[in-house]
């Protein structure tokens, strides 16, 4: 009798901490999607809002809808589901992505394909979510009038994404696609994005890391025939107190017509010194426009702030470096491989006006603001008379002064100096 006596107090306090931690775990996924959302806004390119939020106990719901900050080229509407579980949240729901000004569906309005529909896990203990998304495949087909038949094959990919708040990957892999007209046709892939994103609280710091290889390309027309393999761009991004700097690197495994190399090796290039302080300032004020929908090209025209913003951008000399340039086309003859840098004046920005580069005058005020020099090692012969060097030149200087360009001391011809 006395073990049955805590039978109803031992059920009815398991039930209050299950209850309870079912609680404690809704409003942990709804405030770690609520801080991850608020980051992705104060990166400043995206406007990020929710609508039909329905929080819940058991489960929850909403639309999650992105938006680059200027223009309305695009939306992105992901409606979600979750089923909150005391150890592990599942969130099912689609992707409905709407192009052009007239807001069409790409998927089922332009593309004969259902939207796609991805799930994902959050674990409550350890603050982690892992997803993916399934791109079914499709075809499309037209044959407009009195022009050759036209198509696109598009064989299916993947996207899988996962990470802890402040540090997230994603992964995306395209199936080759096809693209059709009349007798040109053109391949493109396997393809594969990789990406990192790592941030500190409202993005006031940031690392992002992309890198995008291309398989294999190929290009069948009647004129030319091209295949290349390994084709891969990475960059990286970082965001610190005091700068902006982006970092690339494209690599050119082969690329080829026939049994002829048409190009391949690797360029390196680094933009430092944005400053990073008129960078959130610019952002703060576009975000400020774009909530109060003012933002146009007449409104920016007239908004001094703006234009200031932008000008503050330049105030620490941003500087653009070739690390590496080795890229050689045996086919035609050429080659280039040096290093340099291009440096900008930031004396005197008040003379600057970013927003009226419309103006002949005003533009080459920036030109003028232009110095640097490059490095070109083993000129091909072929070059070197283009430039009006001498035939046997085998490295070259290559300096701007005042946005003009001099080659070893020489003004460029006037036929290349426009």
């Amino acid at each position: 009798m006395r073990k049955e006596r805590w039978i109803v107090p031992v059920v009815v306090v398991l039930a209050i901490a299950w209850a309870a931690a079912q609680y404690v775990a809704s409003l942990l996924f709804e405030r770690e999607l609520a801080r991850a959302l608020a980051d992705l806004q104060a990166r400043g390119d995206l406007r990020v809002t929710r609508s039909n939020v329905a929080p819940g106990w058991l489960s929850s719901s909403g639309t999650i809808h992105l938006s680059p900050l200027l223009g309305h080229s695009w939306h992105l509407a992901l409606p979600y589901e979750a089923r909150h579980g005391v150890l592990d949240t599942s969130v099912i729901g689609q992707l409905s992505l709407h192009v052009g000004e007239q807001d069409r569906r790409l998927f089922g309005d332009s593309l004969p394909s259902a939207p796609p529909r991805w799930e994902a896990h959050y674990r409550t203990l350890g603050g982690t979510l892992k997803g993916e998304l399934r791109l079914a495949p499709f075809v499309i087909s037209q044959t407009p009038p009195r022009q050759s038949p036209r198509s696109l094959r598009f064989e299916g990919g993947r996207i899988a994404f996962d990470g802890v708040y402040g540090d997230w990957r994603t992964r995306i892999w395209l199936a080759p696609w096809r693209l059709k007209d009349g007798d040109a046709l053109l391949e493109v892939g396997p393809s594969m994005l990789e990406s990192r994103y790592a941030y500190t609280p409202g993005a006031l710091h940031f690392t992002q890391h992309d890198k995008l290889t291309i398989e294999q390309l190929s290009l069948r027309h009647p004129r030319v025939d091209l295949d290349g393999e390994a084709l891969v761009v990475e960059t990286r991004t970082l965001l610190d107190d005091s700068e902006l700097r982006l970092q690339s690197q494209m690599t050119v495994g082969e690329v080829r017509s026939g049994e002829q190399m048409l190009l391949d090796g690797t360029a390196t290039l680094d933009l430092s010194r944005i400053n990073a302080t008129a960078l959130r300032e610019l952002i703060a004020i576009l975000q400020r426009k774009t909530a109060l929908g003012t933002v146009s090209p007449a409104d920016a025209e007239s908004n001094s702030s703006l234009d200031r913003a932008l000008v503050a951008l330049l105030k620490d000399s941003p500087r653009l470096d070739l690390r590496q340039v080795d890229l050689a086309s045996p086919m035609l003859g050429l080659a280039v491989k040096g290093e340099g840098a291009l440096i900008f004046d930031a004396r005197r920005l008040e003379e600057l006006s970013p927003m009226a580069l419309a103006d002949p005058a005003m533009r080459e005020r920036f030109r003028q603001r232009l110095d640097g020099d490059f490095e070109w090692q083993d000129v091909p012969a072929v070059v070197a008379l283009w430039l009006g060097q001498p035939l046997d030149t085998r490295s070259m200087s290559v300096d701007v002064v005042k946005g003009r360009i001099r080659i070893n001391g020489r003004p460029l011809p006037p036929l290349f100096d426009r």
